[in-house]
């Protein structure tokens, strides 16, 4: 039975499903991370996610164990974020053994390093207008 009153509580027609969302145009430039004047990359600004991209860029290759450490990490957050970095291409996983133990190991991928210097490169650009204005 279809609710009238479904699309403004976030329901479907079907009472329990969720109401189709809407996405935003990839292709528009305003939409694509890491562009001057544009937004900044939400994939690289959440906290744990700049810590692990930032952690990567200051080491060749760090494992699972070790990101978790520095992060102060628990696994299941680590492996969420650290998979979608991955996903973005970001960040690259190899996975072995060593000995009998499993071993993750992570690298900072050449796009994971140029989006990051965007990252850095914005965010120093804020900082900046920020100082300029506060001394006014």
């Amino acid at each position: 039975m279809a609710d009238s009153n479904a699309a403004r509580r976030g329901r479907g027609a079907v009472e329990g499903t969720p109401a189709p969302r809407k996405r935003a145009p990839a292709s528009t430039a305003a939409a694509r991370p890491g562009r001057a004047g544009g937004p900044l990359d939400h994939l690289i600004h959440h906290r744990m996610r700049l810590g692990i991209v930032s952690a990567l860029a200051a080491a060749e290759t760090l494992t699972f164990n070790e990101l978790k450490a520095v992060l102060g990490a628990t696994d299941g957050n680590l492996s969420v974020h650290a998979r979608k970095l991955e996903d973005a291409g970001y960040v690259t996983c190899t996975k072995g053994f060593d000995g009998r133990r499993p071993r993750t190991e992570y690298r900072l991928s050449p796009a994971g390093r140029r989006e990051l210097g965007r990252y850095v490169n914005h965010m120093e650009a804020l900082i900046r207008v920020t100082r300029d204005t506060l001394g006014r």
